[in-house]
């Protein structure tokens, strides 16, 4: 499918179903788990690379996640039962002329700044290959959980481009400039453990078994304000690389930013009434 002359990310096509399942397009599906969202990447035959039309299902669905105050946490997971996502589809973008490529650029940052900018925590389940732009798909979540059987990279320099969905920018505020230098320079894989050990991935669980954990997971933070939940995770985000007290500036906007919400007013009641609060959302 060619790029539109805008290079603007179109809506997708979506579809609902009575279960709650909407489909974006033909690769993204979104399933709800009560204040649970799952965004499953669902392109298998080509173990899930990232084409136009995927790039824009993702920007899709992540911009009516965004905009859905029911849910609290999203789980991005992958159908595909060797592979998270292997990156762009590179296929695609050898038929591409210069100037489609061109035009092809925002569409494609488009799925990688959908989900970072997503306003809600976020979590990766990560199984298989996690490959350049699949990697950066994981890396735009707040959090990552891998199974054992995961092989994370960026190895775009090796095909003469550089990471270009955040990884020059998200690997070095996981794991250190250096760090991130030589795992970006050297365009090398790592296997589970190592990357635990260095910090690329946050939990490590046994195989078959990130899409599950990664759910509970979500289930365990969705128990809480999802005021606050949106909140922190603005901080957290505008904060970093800040000076101290600009980034304390950022918290204090942040706290009263929900101060007088009604989620602080029923966590507060509910705190003294010895009872689950019952989050109003607002």
């Amino acid at each position: 499918m060619g790029v539109t002359d805008s290079g603007a990310a179109a809506e997708p096509a979506e579809q609902g179903q009575q279960d709650g399942t909407r489909r974006f397009g033909e690769f993204v599906v979104v399933r709800r788990h009560d204040h649970v969202a799952e965004l499953a990447l669902d392109r298998p035959k080509a173990m899930n690379a990232v084409s136009t039309d995927m790039a824009r299902s993702i920007a899709g669905a992540c911009a009516a996640l965004a905009a859905d105050r029911d849910v609290r946490v999203v789980v991005v997971t992958s159908t595909h039962e060797r592979a998270f996502c292997v990156g762009a589809d590179l296929k695609e973008r050898n038929s591409f002329s210069d100037a489609e490529l061109v035009r092809q650029r925002p569409v494609a940052r488009g799925a990688y700044t959908g989900v970072l900018e997503l306003p809600m925590p976020t979590i990766a389940a990560v199984h298989g290959f996690a490959l350049g732009g699949g990697f950066e798909l994981a890396l735009s979540c707040d959090l990552i959980v891998a199974d054992r059987t995961a092989v994370v990279g960026l190895p775009e320099v090796s095909v003469g481009v550089i990471p270009g969905g955040g990884g020059t920018q998200l690997l070095p505020r996981r794991v250190g400039a250096a760090r991130a230098a030589e795992l970006i320079f050297t365009a090398r894989r790592l296997e589970a453990v190592e990357a635990r050990e260095l910090g690329l991935v946050d939990q490590l669980v046994e195989e078959g078994r990130d899409r599950v954990e990664a759910l509970e997971l979500a289930a365990r933070i969705a128990a809480n304000s999802p005021v606050g939940l949106r909140a922190a995770k603005r901080a957290l985000r505008l904060g970093h690389g800040l000076d101290l007290r600009a980034g304390l500036e950022v918290e204090d906007s942040a706290w009263r930013s929900v101060a007088f919400s009604g989620d602080r007013a029923e966590g507060v009641a509910a705190f003294n009434e010895k009872r689950k609060p019952q989050w109003p959302g607002e």
